[in-house]
This record gives structure tokens, C-alpha cells and sequence, in this order.
């Protein structure tokens, strides 16, 4: 089973509760932890961070039955290289790698997207 939503928001900071609204809606339609809802709304949170303008920004979010996928974008190039950096300091890189399990950034027309993936289920056979 998959479920799929694409928003197109403005970038401003005050439309990014709708993100969180649907995020969480879905998060609730397929029985995820509270844990794994706060990581996504984390990693969407710092993402959306980078936008702060009059634009558009785009989320498509792509739900199946043990993992999520997030793609973000556009966002300022800079993205990328933020990622690619490495360090010890408390960046995008850091918290991307904190909250999910997987994420990669390219350029599409002079812009960053970016996708993240998310477990959301325990992998087959994995027990306790």
C-alpha cells in the first residue's frame, strides 16, 4: 500500500503548520509513532527553514507500508553545499542525518530538492 500527497505552499514560515497538518494527519491514518511523526516534522521544519520568501516551495511526501520518502524543493543552491559539508557543528547535514534515515540533494534548474527517507515500520523480522 501507498499513500502520496504533493502540497505546493508559499515559502513564507507562517504556511508551514499546513505541512505539519498533513503530515500528521497521515502519520495518524497509518498508526506511526509520535517518534517518527517528530523526526519527519523535524527534517520537513529544517528544510523549510531555508525558504523565506514570497515563492512557492514543494513538498511531496510518499508514504508505503515502511518507509517514507520526502521530497522538498526548490531551495537556494546553497542546500547542497550545506549537505556536502561535513563538521561537527549543528547544520542541515547534522540534523538531516539525526532524523532520517537517508538523504540526497541535486540540482534541478539552478535549484536544490532534496529527498529524505524515513523508516516508519520495523524491518521484516526484526523482533523484541
Amino acid at each position: 500500500m501507498s499513500d502520496e500527497v504533493t502540497l505546493v505552499v508559499p515559502a513564507d514560515e507562517e504556511c508551514r503548520p499546513i505541512v505539519h497538518l498533513v503530515v500528521g494527519g497521515l502519520a495518524a491514518r497509518l498508526d506511526l509513532t509520535m517518534d517518527t511523526l517528530e523526526d519527519l516534522q523535524v527534517a520537513l521544519d529544517a528544510l523549510l527553514a531555508r525558504r523565506d520568501d514570497g515563492g512557492d516551495v514543494h513538498v511531496r511526501i510518499v508514504f508505503d507500508d515502511e518507509v517514507m520518502r520526502a521530497t522538498v524543493g526548490p531551495l537556494p543552491l546553497q542546500v547542497i553545499d550545506d549537505l556536502d559539508r561535513g563538521g561537527g557543528e549543528l547544520g542541515l547535514r547534522r540534523v538531516l542525518e539525526t532524523v532520517s534515515e537517508s538523504f540526497e540533494a541535486e540540482e534541478r534548474g539552478g535549484e536544490a530538492w532534496v529527498e529524505l527517507s524515513k523508516r516508519t515500520a520495523a524491518p521484516a523480522g526484526a523482533g523484541g
